[in-house]
């Protein structure tokens, strides 16, 4: 069986950013994610506790650009525009 993108239309990307950020940090439980339409698209705000900021975004950037990577280009398959907020 052949894996086409309308299989995949229906990805949960709340769930999916969810899911990344808790494998990255300490305390997993403190990770939540917001969600807020706008003109311009869907942004996803997410929150993790103070101790986890510093995993959440890497060296230069590089773990936080890995995430919203990953989140757009699972939000492309699904037809939506998606902005990534980290707090």
């Amino acid at each position: 069986m052949e894996n086409t993108s309308a299989e995949y239309r229906d990805i949960d990307i709340n769930k999916l950013l969810t899911d990344m950020a808790r494998a990255i940090v300490d305390e997993p439980d403190l990770v939540s994610v917001s969600e807020e339409e706008n003109e311009s698209g869907t942004v996803l705000t997410l929150h993790v506790a103070e101790g986890g900021m510093g995993m959440i975004i890497g060296k230069h950037g590089k773990i936080a650009r890995a995430l919203r990577t990953v989140t757009k280009a699972a939000a492309k398959i699904s037809d939506k525009k998606v902005t990534v907020e980290i707090r």
